[in-house]
């Protein structure tokens, strides 16, 4: 009996699964509206145990600027704090409704690491590069681009979107300048 519920429920997961794929593989993003609100959510693409989903309304205009090539931050008007990625809510003090500020400019590698033990849902990458960059009142952390023999901390970076594949959203990276 349990098997067979087991069984019931993975078919409907599997369906689930296969039209969040055709959604992200059309829109580029795996961000769809949840079915009773209609609030955008955003569902993690990567092989895990667990697959999650965080909702994504208050924070929504950084996914669609990402599909416009840009990327941006949040700002408290209140106390000047800078959040990346964007929050919508001061935790420093507690202010609401951030004020967007877009990222972009040569930024300052502040430290990096080189990824060769990596988690399953990433095992199908060759080693990767993870670093901190500074770009003026925002850090942003990311997969870095670039000879790997020419990475180093100091060094001159710029936040890029770009496609990941083989997954197909889309997402951002430094590239050494």
């Amino acid at each position: 009996m349990i098997s067979d519920v087991r069984e019931a429920k993975q078919k409907e997961i599997n369906e689930v699964l296969k039209q969040l794929d055709a959604l992200t593989r059309m829109t580029g993003l795996p961000v769809y509206p949840e079915p009773k609100t209609g609030n955008p959510l955003w569902s993690d693409v990567r092989e895990l145990d667990l697959r999650y989903q965080i909702p994504v309304k208050k924070i929504s205009k950084f996914f669609e600027e990402l599909k416009e090539g840009k990327v941006f931050a949040t700002r408290c008007s209140k106390c000047g704090s800078v959040y990346f990625p964007p929050q919508d809510d001061c935790p420093r003090c507690r202010s609401s409704n951030l004020e967007w500020k877009e990222v972009q400019g040569e930024g300052e590698l502040l430290t990096y690491t080189v990824i060769s033990v990596k988690p399953p849902s990433f095992a199908h990458y060759p080693d990767y590069v993870v670093g901190i960059a500074n770009f003026g009142d925002v850090s942003v952390t990311a997969w870095v681009d670039g000879p790997k023999e020419k990475i180093r901390v100091g060094a001159k970076v710029k936040l890029e979107v770009v496609k990941r594949e083989p997954e197909g959203y889309i997402t951002y990276k430094l590239i050494l300048v």
